[in-house]
């Protein structure tokens, strides 16, 4: 069966995941959306050609691709399957793993499956039996999160229009600690900024965050294959955690957080009913109150509280949190037009010229723009929301549009200055004479170069007739140098006395009008 060719984006998340993060094949397939074969296939490519994380992150996506689909795979002969009703029993005896006994197989099969897939004939073999496995939350593991269904409300002061808004749950596995917070709305944005505060709230990271499958978290929903939204799956890469959404109507998988979130609702949203909040600050400063008293109770389960389990087992297991909070940015993706600029959001942003028709991605925060191609970031924008206008980088340019962008009106006068006065009056009638200065810039790039051909004393003379006949163009220059007029004395002003009064019986004359 062919194995699926995925992404290098995907490729290098995958040895992320595995390499860095420790998770298991299946783990890493629900992250990502992909199958357990095909994360199985890229890192068997990966150990093959020697590749591990620190590698892969330091080499491009063509790079990377060229080392991981270089290598041949090898053939693999039949091995046994896994006799699952044994490994079932044996695993009700105290102390006896999964690890352990896939060792024992290895021993009897050496040529036997791997941990992993060892481990899925067993899983498969068990949804057969339709079991009910408890699940088991080890310390700093999984972070859970969703939304509540009942909605706490704001009221508008100026209009007294009472507004629904969201509650955001959070809640860490092996203890309970419990974050909420209320939202505007479900929006990508404050899904992520929710997450945010809930991992600062918590002092660390968890190695995973599992989430229901809305539309703020996964883009494409599937029980088997989940599309993580890409900005989710950017801050989680940030956090140095992974994204495993739940299965669709599987509230088994997120049981923390349904839990969590009727604890929430009971503890906190209940008590607010008759409290009237006049902005979103207002009503979260209330839910931190209350947040913090929910967390002080004592569980009867546990006979501690969530602040003491926290404490004493999550705390320790959490990982740092990074030096810089996630900016939170928006992809989309553009092709390059032929002025060599894209457009996002009707502002245009340049990439250099090379990369003429190619697609690209663009990673939009509020302040800036970045470009990528092909993984490889080519470009870095401040962002501007002024429609219709470019924002460029010189060095994007064609060599040939660089020397343009160079040009200016002043900049010409004072190359006409280096050869004469007449030169340099010539040239600013010309710009002067135009609607804009810029349509008169070839005509004088061009008279500027005719002294490469005729010398800089024969322009300077030639400048000085076409002023005095009054021809501002590069022709009427050339004209006068080709047919040698430079040479010849200009033409003396007519003066006014010189000419004889007109005399006609139909003209009044000067006198009529005193």
């Amino acid at each position: 069966m062919a194995t699926e060719r995925l992404s290098m984006r995907k490729t290098r998340e995958i040895l992320r995941l595995k390499y860095s993060l420790g998770l298991s094949h299946r783990q890493v397939a629900r992250s990502l959306g992909v199958s357990a074969g095909a994360v199985g296939e890229a890192v068997r490519r990966a150990k093959l050609a020697g590749v591990d994380w620190s590698q892969a992150e330091a080499l491009t996506d063509e790079q990377l691709e060229e080392r991981l689909y270089g290598a041949t795979a090898s053939a693999e002969g039949d091995r046994p399957v896994p006799d699952c009703p044994y490994i079932h029993a044996e695993r009700r005896r105290p102390g006896v793993t999964l690890e352990l006994l896939h060792l024992e197989y290895l021993e009897q099969n050496p040529n036997g499956y791997r941990y992993t897939q060892f481990c899925e004939f067993y899983r498969r073999w068990l949804r057969k039996r339709r079991l009910t496995m408890r699940q088991i939350h080890r310390a700093g593991e999984k972070m859970f999160t969703d939304y509540a269904g009942k909605k706490p409300h704001i009221v508008e002061p100026s209009t007294g229009e009472v507004r629904e808004v969201e509650l955001f749950v959070a809640v860490l596995g092996a203890s309970n600690y419990t974050y909420a917070e209320a939202t505007l709305t479900q929006q990508v944005s404050d899904w992520i900024a929710s997450h945010i505060r809930a991992f600062e709230y918590f002092g660390g990271v968890s190695e995973a965050i599992v989430p229901d499958q809305l539309k703020s978290a996964v883009t494409s929903a599937c029980r088997y294959e989940p599309v993580v939204q890409r900005t989710f799956e950017e801050m989680g890469r940030h956090y140095g955690t992974a994204i495993l959404p739940a299965r669709p109507a599987s509230p088994k998988d997120k049981a923390k957080v349904e839990v969590a979130v009727q604890v929430v609702e009971r503890w906190i949203l209940a008590r607010l009913r008759n409290q009237t909040f006049f902005s979103l600050d207002e009503l979260n400063e209330r839910i931190a109150e209350l947040l913090e008293e929910l967390n002080a109770r004592t569980m009867r389960l546990y006979g501690e509280s969530r602040r003491a389990l926290f404490d004493r087992l999550e705390r320790p297991a959490l990982k740092s949190l990074p030096p810089e909070r996630f900016v939170y940015a928006e992809w989309k993706q553009a092709r390059v037009n032929i002025d060599y600029h894209i457009d996002v959001h009707h502002h245009f942003y340049s990439v250099p010229h090379g990369l003429l028709h190619e697609q690209v991605e663009a990673r939009v925060s509020a302040t800036t723009v970045e470009i990528y191609h092909r993984g490889v970031r080519v470009a870095s924008h401040r962002r501007s929301d002024v429609r219709g206008r470019h924002t460029t980088v010189s060095e994007h340019m064609p060599k040939a549009h660089q020397k343009h962008l160079e040009w200016s009106p002043s900049r010409f006068i004072r190359w006409g200055e280096s050869i004469g006065q007449n030169t340099a009056a010539l040239l600013q009638a010309i710009l002067a004479d135009r609607p804009h200065p810029e349509m008169g810039y070839r005509s004088c790039l061009g008279i500027l170069r005719l002294a490469r051909r005729f010398g800089e004393a024969r322009l300077e003379k030639a400048c000085a007739r076409a002023l005095a006949i009054r021809a501002r163009s590069y022709r009427s220059v050339e004209s006068i140098l080709k047919h040698g007029l430079d040479r010849t004395a200009l033409p003396q002003p007519s003066s006014p006395s010189s000419n004889p009064p007109l005399r006609h019986d139909n003209i009044r004359g000067e006198d009529y009008y005193h």
